[in-house]
């Protein structure tokens, strides 16, 4: 005689339905408790199925990302950014610009927010819809590149990065890169040109640039490749970190 539930849970795990090999036997009983349809019990175990499994991919995402986590939407205070910023950044957060493949280039002086700010963005693509995104500073992601090209693996590295739908690179232009690393970084942004969505940090203007790329021609073809599909936030607001050492040293009396 075929024992069903034994079968049952084979075939389940055939189909790799985890969830449902350890939900229907307590669901069975509910449904028959409760008199529900066939149609019922099985949409009800094919949504936690699915629910898990989209919980699993999101923190897998997010672990990928290698975001900070804790510079979210939540921790984030828009009311800080200019009313136009603040609508825009709103507009970006149903994630159309990663279709078009647009960038984003966030420019402020330090401690304005620009890092944070496109962290929560970055996160709530993942979230939201479960896009694959990467995070890096720019001059560890140099770095990275520069070991790859050394090793013969450049190709290998920029074909792994074309699979996220944007890249982070924070703090371009905070560290002074050499000729060498230069070139590893404009060929990541002329890799990813119209084919994946940049999103970059700088508190350098486009005009002070020939400080990171050393070159008019190169710095030029940099930029030309950035802008041309781009959003510009323009952070030009006090320093977070300088308010709240301000607020501290009032509440302590200073």
């Amino acid at each position: 005689m075929v024992d069903r539930k034994y079968q049952i849970t084979n075939y389940l795990r055939d189909l790799r339905l985890p969830t449902i090999r350890r939900l229907y036997e307590a669901h069975a009983v509910k449904a028959a408790r409760e008199s529900l349809s066939y149609e019922v019990y099985l949409y009800e175990l094919l949504e936690r199925e699915c629910e898990v499994r989209r919980h699993k991919k999101i923190e897998r995402l997010l672990r990928e990302s290698r975001l900070p986590l804790e510079k979210n939407l939540d921790s984030f205070d828009m009311k800080r950014l200019p009313r136009r910023v603040a609508q825009v950044v709103n507009s970006l957060l149903d994630g159309s610009f990663l279709e078009r493949k647009e960038n984003i280039l966030s420019f402020g002086n330090p401690g304005s927010g620009k890092t944070h700010l496109l962290s929560a963005i970055g996160q709530e693509l993942i979230q939201r819809m479960g896009k694959r995104i990467y995070f890096s500073q720019c001059s560890l992601l140099v770095q990275e590149l520069l070991t790859a090209k050394r090793e013969l693996k450049l190709a290998r590295i920029l074909k792994r990065f074309s699979r996220y739908d944007a890249m982070i690179i924070d703090d371009i232009g905070y560290v002074q890169q050499n000729r060498e690393e230069m070139e590893v970084l404009f060929t990541l942004l002329a890799e990813r040109y119209e084919r994946g969505s940049i999103m970059l940090t700088s508190n350098l203007p486009f005009s002070k640039w020939e400080k990171i790329f050393r070159d008019p021609m190169v710095t030029a073809a940099a930029i030309d490749r950035l802008v041309h599909h781009c959003v510009v936030l323009e952070l030009n607001i006090p320093s977070y970190r300088m308010e709240k050492a301000k607020q501290s040293k009032i509440q302590k009396g200073g």
